[in-house]
């Protein structure tokens, strides 16, 4: 960090860093300047003149001398011994006048009045002024920046120019949110977080009649101009031109600071109640350490569950015959502890949730392993071990290496099968940032995700050789010599065996199999080796199985090769799915005591004293082989703590009816479902918003949930009910009052959270400690593609979606007031395939997958043999997620895995029916 300055502001000394402009020196030691176009994190904008000030700069001799005019402290830089005045009477004077000019086209009849804190909207308005200029017909009212600094300049109550009401259409056809440019300052915050931020250009300033509005970049929707539904153009909006549809109306009596369930970015949230005891609105702090103040569309819209009352799960339900009935806890706990009793060792699997705090899960695995005598243990999102695993045997750590934030420095990205800009889409901010800023991205993927669609480089390789691409890399950086010789020498292990083996990999062969021309390979060789930082990020869910651990093996080699690890703005990333999937995994809920899962050394042993129980030997059964074993007749109890999208979505084949085998099903959940409809007995879990307890996200950050709702019904935490059924089975260690005792026994047992407690997470989270372990390179070997063997789905979709294509022709049309995409698919496939399926180019014809059916036009491209493409807009999916009715649509977020897939030419016979 530079050196730090001193200033002075109204007399008082501070400290700060050079660059800085004066207004953030003021913010950060708790000064106020009045602003409206400011905002912290974006560029010096110095449009709307109200943060003005008076500067002066010493000069060589000691002197001081005035800056010119009346700067914006937005826009000045403080340097050392300035002095600055902020609040003298010529100052206060020129912000009134300058705030004049604005209301004049801003409803302000509440704004300069002193009675307003008095007023309330079924009141008679004592100066008669007309409802569309009051502050009650807004939906921001007691939440609005503009009135803040109108109070703070008192404003006298008449002003000398009078309000002209512009009369513009409301912009409400679009999802999730609504617009209105009548109470619009122009301050372009909105567009200028879209663009800075965001780096989505969605929203931009149009002039129309002489006025200049906000308006969508491309066309007349948000649908069409590539926005992804974040929420950034809300939270900055410092009026109600742009608010939330839902509850945009509603007041908050409470905000409470909790982690968004969605994913595991970890993003920190304010979720503001109102008086019924209802989540109203997601906003957020630009210094949450997660995610800086941004949000998705998961987290800024998709909350509204915490609000679902009518199908809340609210009373325990017991099966009788055919139907579930309500019951008492006391009635159905017993009737489960009697029934576990029966299925002790191997018989019984616990699938704890990704949503569940590590208190929930820590108690759901020792349940498991003391109660039931079982390593059948898993948590949902698990269905790619193969991200985290190896990186304990070659790193030392089952985890990231760094901190989200730090991809904004990187000059390089290697991302290697992900849709992160859905998944987990705050991770993708910084590096679209970095991006805007030089930097070059490579993507590996079949799919055109949003990232594919900016890379500098795009490769396709045939499915599951992304491991030998690898390769073909790692041996144009080694024979150019473009290697980290010095980090390599001093501080990996296998070296050697490495480079005797590396030969193998002929670049030659490389192209053949991987069908990735040389010259791409040693492209993004060069681009990989020569950047002063390079980062790593894989989800691998394009990579069938069997591949997947040999692609993470030949990633942490070329990290390695390349001396991107333990190093900043650098290293790997594994993108897994669910929210706290990391500290489940830490805390033990896995099928076997890994040290990669981050517990002590020697830990069946440590674990065995700590609880007083001898742990059964050997491995569990993991959630990727569940449906196989119980259709084996392995697992004949099954104990499921909250829902997931896998157990829908074709990830684990076919999971319900797999369910159906099983001689006793007990789920835990929050609402009803597929699954619980099967259930035998059904127990009301809590929401998320309604316990304590930490999440720990995948850069290793350790937060607080903190409860913002009453429980709803006789709903319980997952973690009370687990430690309620342990009692009723005879078992001790389960005397749990809170969360917090419960995270007191885990960090003893825990390496990485050991010593830590609440108090110290209670400001901004904890990061544990990578474990300092010398990193070791592997043998790689040439691996050979993925063999497609479905005779009723002969191909292989590859289904991207991105957040716009101007390329591509689209309209848009209305349904019941609501914006809707038109547009035409194509359906991409290779001359070879086309010529066998004898279909020409711009025949119809129709995609089938056994999740889907699309119609759309034939193109010839160059994707890889039995591959076809398709790709879809994000505003097309969001439309669709608006209108679900489910409790949970984010839930149903549908995800694009490689499918098994037919594709049929369609007569015109056919085409016309």
């Amino acid at each position: 960090m530079a050196d730090e300055i001193t200033i002075s502001i109204d007399g008082q000394e501070i400290q700060t860093e050079p660059g800085k402009m004066v207004i953030q020196a003021a913010m950060d030691a708790g000064m106020y300047i009045p602003y409206l176009c400011y905002y912290p994190g974006m560029k010096p904008y110095g449009a709307c003149r109200m943060c003005v000030v008076k500067a002066e700069s010493p000069g060589p001799d000691g002197s001081y001398r005035s800056l010119p005019g009346n700067p914006a402290s937005c826009t000045t830089p403080v340097s050392d011994g300035m002095r600055v005045t902020t609040n003298s009477s010529e100052l206060v004077e020129l912000r009134r006048g300058i705030m004049e000019l604005l209301i004049s086209e801003h409803p302000h009849g509440c704004l300069t009045c002193h009675r307003i804190e008095l007023c309330g909207p079924a009141d008679l308005c004592l100066r008669h002024v007309a409802v569309n200029d009051r502050c009650i017909t807004c939906p921001k009212n007691e939440r609005c920046e503009l009135k803040d600094t109108v109070r703070f300049l008192e404003m006298d109550m008449d002003s000398p120019l009078s309000y002209n009401n512009r009369h513009l259409p409301l912009a409400v056809s679009d999802p999730f949110w609504e617009m209105d440019m009548n109470l619009c300052i122009v301050c372009a915050r909105c567009v200028r977080v879209c663009d800075e931020v965001r780096g989505d250009s969605a929203l931009t300033l149009l002039e129309r009649s002489d006025r200049v509005l906000i308006g969508t970049s491309q066309g007349t929707s948000l649908l069409e101009s590539g926005c992804e539904f974040c929420g950034a153009c809300i939270d900055v909006c410092p009026t109600g031109a742009l608010v939330e549809r839902n509850h945009k109306w509603d007041k908050a009596v409470e905000t409470i600071n909790t982690i968004c369930p969605h994913c595991p970015v970890g993003c920190e949230m304010k979720l503001e109640i109102d008086k019924r005891n209802r989540v109203i609105r997601t906003t957020t702090d630009i210094n949450s350490p997660a995610n800086r103040g941004q949000f998705c569309f998961k987290g800024k819209f998709g909350l509204e569950f915490l609000n679902e009352n009518k199908s809340r799960l609210k009373k325990p339900l017991i099966r009788q015959g055919q139907e579930l009935v309500e019951s008492s806890w006391p009635e159905a706990l017993d009737l489960v502890a009697a029934k576990l009793t029966n299925y002790k060792n191997n018989d019984y699997a616990i699938i704890a949730s990704a949503r569940g705090t590590n208190e929930d899960n820590y108690i759901a695995q020792k349940f498991a392993r003391i109660v039931l005598n079982t390593n059948n243990i898993d948590v949902s999102s698990n269905i790619r071990p193969e991200l985290t695993a190896p990186l304990f045997e070659l790193l030392g750590n089952a985890a990231g290496t760094n901190g989200i934030w730090e991809l904004e420095q990187s000059s390089n990205f290697l991302v290697i099968s992900s849709n992160m800009t859905e998944e987990q889409n705050v991770t993708a901010v910084p590096i679209k940032k970095a991006l805007n800023s030089g930097s070059s991205l490579i993507v590996i993927d079949q799919r055109k995700t949003e990232l594919a669609r900016v890379a500098t480089i795009w490769m396709r390789p045939n499915p599951g050789t992304e491991s030998t691409l690898l390769g073909g890399i790692i041996r144009v950086i080694m024979d150019e010599s473009l290697d980290d010789h010095e980090f390599l020498s001093s501080s990996c292990d296998g070296v050697d065996q490495f480079k005797g083996n590396l030969w193998n990999l002929d670049l030659v062969k490389v192209e053949t199999i991987t069908g990735v021309p040389i010259e791409e390979i040693q492209k993004a060789a060069r681009l990989i080796a020569n950047a002063n930082s390079s980062s790593t990020l894989y989800a691998l869910e394009t990579i069938p199985a069997e591949y997947r651990e040999a692609c993470v093996r030949a990633l942490v080699n070329l990290s390695l090769v390349t001396g991107n690890i333990n190093k900043p703005s650098s290293g790997i990333y594994p993108l897994f799915t669910g929210a706290n999937e990391q500290g489940a995994k830490d805390v033990g809920c896995s099928p076997t005591f890994l040290p990669g899962y981050n517990l002590l050394q020697d830990h069946a042993k440590d674990f065995s004293k700590s609880w007083n129980h001898d742990l059964s030997d050997g491995n569990g059964i993991p959630l990727t082989k569940l449906v196989d074993s119980i259709n084996e007749g392995g697992i004949k109890a099954l104990h499921l703590i909250g829902n997931s999208p896998n157990y829908t979505n074709g990830e684990l084949g076919n999971f319900i009816q797999a369910l159906n085998k099983l001689e006793f099903l007990l789920v835990q959940d929050c609402f009803p479902s597929e699954i619980t409809e099967i259930a035998d007995v059904v127990l009301p879990s809590s929401t998320f918003a309604e316990v304590d307890g930490t999440y720990t996200n995948l850069e290793r950050r350790i937060q607080l949930l903190r409860p913002a709702l009453g429980a709803k019904g006789d709903s319980d935490g997952d973690w009370r009910i687990l430690c309620q059924i342990a009692k009723r089975m005879g078992a001790n260690g389960f005397e749990f009052a809170t969360s917090e005792m419960i995270f007191e026994e885990l960090q003893s047992l825990c390496a990485s959270y050991k010593g830590l407690s609440y108090s110290q997470l209670n400001s901004v989270g904890i990061q544990w400690e990578l474990q300092p372990v010398k990193p070791m390179l592997t043998a790689m070997d040439v691996v050979l593609p993925y063999q497609h063997k479905n005779e009723q789905y002969p191909l292989l979709l590859a289904h991207g979606r991105v957040l716009n294509q101007p390329e591509r022709e689209m309209t848009i049309s209305q349904v019941e007031a609501r914006n809707r995409i038109q547009r035409q698919d194509i359906i991409e496939l290779h001359p070879n395939d086309a010529a066998s399926l004898k279909i020409e180019e711009g025949d119809w014809v129709e995609m089938e997958t056994e999740r889907s059916a699309i119609q759309g036009t034939a193109q010839l491209s160059g994707v890889n043999p039995g591959i076809i493409s398709i790709t879809t807009l994000f505003g097309q999916m969001v439309v669709h997620l608006e209108a679900d009715t489910s409790p949970d649509p984010m839930m149903r977020v549908p995800t694009l895995p490689l499918e098994p897939a037919k594709l049929t030419k369609i007569t015109a016979t056919v085409a016309a029916d």
